[in-house]
């Protein structure tokens, strides 16, 4: 059988997919994926039972490689089990011996270091060779799961050794990890690097949050809903409110996150992305072009309140009880400056300056040991101008409000006043729910299946360009530069919600936020 031949291999007779399950048409061509940093616990947790789990869902040809590039001293078979060990630990799908029989064929590892140009060209040989006897076609992307200082260099090594550069009727493609950057300048610098050797339609920009099944259906919420998207506005919207909270410290990311705080973690890229998605007109279309050109718009359009001082909030946490357990403090994790002033909570008041979205302000807020693990968006309604329900035994009536659970419980909840039983006219807050896990029986691919998948295809929607990139630099650079100038972050104490100031925040303008 021919290496590309796709029609008798063992995933395509696997029988987590039927004959007309629609996801045939994404089966990624021949190709080969280089993992940079394949040591590292993204390349082991998500990456590697990723690549699997495509495979096991038959959306992975035959002609198809994993390549490891990293310093160990390992021969194929021992890259072999490493991948093995991870697929078997971390998958999402069932183990399945002829998947893997089929897939460990095409796997591969390069030792190497990133300064060193034969290494690149022993990567290089490796390729053509995989080519040749996979089938690869000379397509091949390449997956910088590597700290961003070391960006640079490891492309400017892949053009001298010709690889950045697609031979005819083929592709290569780079693939980047947040963050992209630390400000505008960084982001600008990064970006000029990596389009100095690879075209921009051949970066991927990875925000792993654009690939979880809840982000995408936002779209599918309002466009594909009538009675959503007309109430989608300022004249009915009071405000929204973006969480994404950690009950969990740091750890083993002291050294990382000290000097990059809550803010350029995930305020930056994902609540940010998030609002963008939320916030954004009706596009033409899904196309990539299409999406990016809506999301460009809404994040130029934001703008930040004069006085940051009653707009931002931030804090730290301390040691302290959470969940029965003592935990310790910001300042007193293994390798943390003690004088450290990085915060580990951070939010924001942010308005957008469109039609639509006129005088309705954009509440976004993250955190580390706060009370849940939870993400979602919160799209809070005005209350009713009328008075028919606003007597005293009305009183428990809140807003309605419609909530996207990102995670850990995908899903949509309502809330909305109903009628209590009995003889008066008492009506009180009641929820109305929808779960993934309840309405589908195939449970959600995780984000990194389907962004892999999507590199392999060249699908660029759920990649940001470097425009957005560098949109929401503008957005995050003057909070980051006042704080810089303006003192220390607030203590708050672990399992709560955050400092006193995040709740003053929202105080000053006679709301609350949700407690998840």
């Amino acid at each position: 059988m021919s290496p590309t031949t796709t029609s008798t291999s063992p995933q395509h007779s696997n029988p987590l997919r039927s004959a007309d399950d629609s996801r045939l048409n994404r089966i990624a061509g021949p190709s080969a994926l280089v993992i940079f940093g394949v040591t590292g616990d993204l390349s082991r947790k998500k990456l590697m039972p990723a690549v699997y789990d495509l495979a096991n869902r038959g959306l992975l040809p035959p002609g198809f490689a994993l390549v490891g590039f990293a310093r160990r001293d390992w021969e194929d078979q021992d890259f072999e089990r490493v991948v093995h060990d991870a697929v078997k630990q971390y998958a999402r799908t069932p183990f399945n011996e002829d998947v893997w029989a089929q897939l460990k064929q095409g796997i591969r590892f390069v030792q190497g270091e990133f300064d060193n140009p034969e290494s690149f060209e022993k990567l290089s040989e490796t390729l053509a060779k995989l080519d040749t006897e996979r089938g690869t076609m000379g397509n091949h992307a390449f997956y910088l799961s590597i700290p961003p200082r070391s960006f640079p260099e490891v492309t400017q090594r892949l053009r001298e050794s010709g690889l950045a550069e697609a031979q005819d009727g083929s592709w290569s493609r780079v693939v980047i990890e947040k963050p992209f950057g630390s400000d505008l300048r960084t982001a600008r610098e990064l970006n000029a690097v990596v389009e100095s050797v690879f075209p921009p339609d051949a970066v991927f920009r990875i925000d792993h949050y654009l690939g979880k099944e809840t982000v995408q259906n936002i779209l599918a919420l309002r466009f594909a809903n009538l009675m959503y998207e007309p109430i989608w506005n300022a004249e009915y919207v009071d405000h929204v409110q973006i969480t994404m909270a950690e009950d969990i410290g740091v750890g083993g990311r002291a050294g990382y996150y000290d000097g990059i705080g809550a803010a350029r973690d995930v305020i930056q890229n994902h609540l940010l992305q998030l609002l963008a998605l939320t916030a954004m007109e009706k596009p033409e279309s899904f196309e990539a072009s299409d999406l990016r050109e809506q999301k460009e718009r809404v994040l130029g359009a934001v703008r930040l309140p004069e006085d940051l001082a009653h707009a931002t909030a931030r804090g730290q946490y301390t040691g302290g009880w959470q969940g029965g357990e003592q935990v310790i403090g910001f300042l007193d994790e293994d390798g943390m400056n003690p004088e450290s002033i990085t915060e580990t909570y951070a939010a924001m008041k942010l308005e957008i300056d469109t039609p639509r979205w006129d005088g309705v302000p954009f509440y976004l807020r993250a955190g580390k040991r706060l009370g849940r693990r939870v993400t979602e968006i919160a799209v809070v309604f005005k209350r009713p101008t009328d008075s028919l329900f606003a007597s005293s035994q009305n009183s428990d009536l809140g807003q309605n409000a419609l909530v996207i659970r990102v995670q850990p419980d995908e899903g949509v909840t309502i809330r909305f006043g109903s009628k209590v039983p009995g003889p008066t006219m008492r009506v009180r807050d009641v929820t109305m729910d929808f779960g993934y896990g309840h309405a589908f029986t195939e449970a959600s691919p995780e984000a990194y299946e389907r962004l892999i998948l999507d590199v392999l295809l060249g699908d660029p929607p759920l990649f940001p360009r470097h425009e957005e990139v560098e949109l929401s630099w503008k957005i995050l650079d003057p909070i980051e530069e006042f704080w810089e100038q303006n003192g220390k972050p607030e203590p708050y104490r672990p399992g709560t919600w955050g400092p006193q100031s995040a709740d003053d925040l929202l105080a000053r303008d006679g709301r609350t936020w949700r407690r998840p």
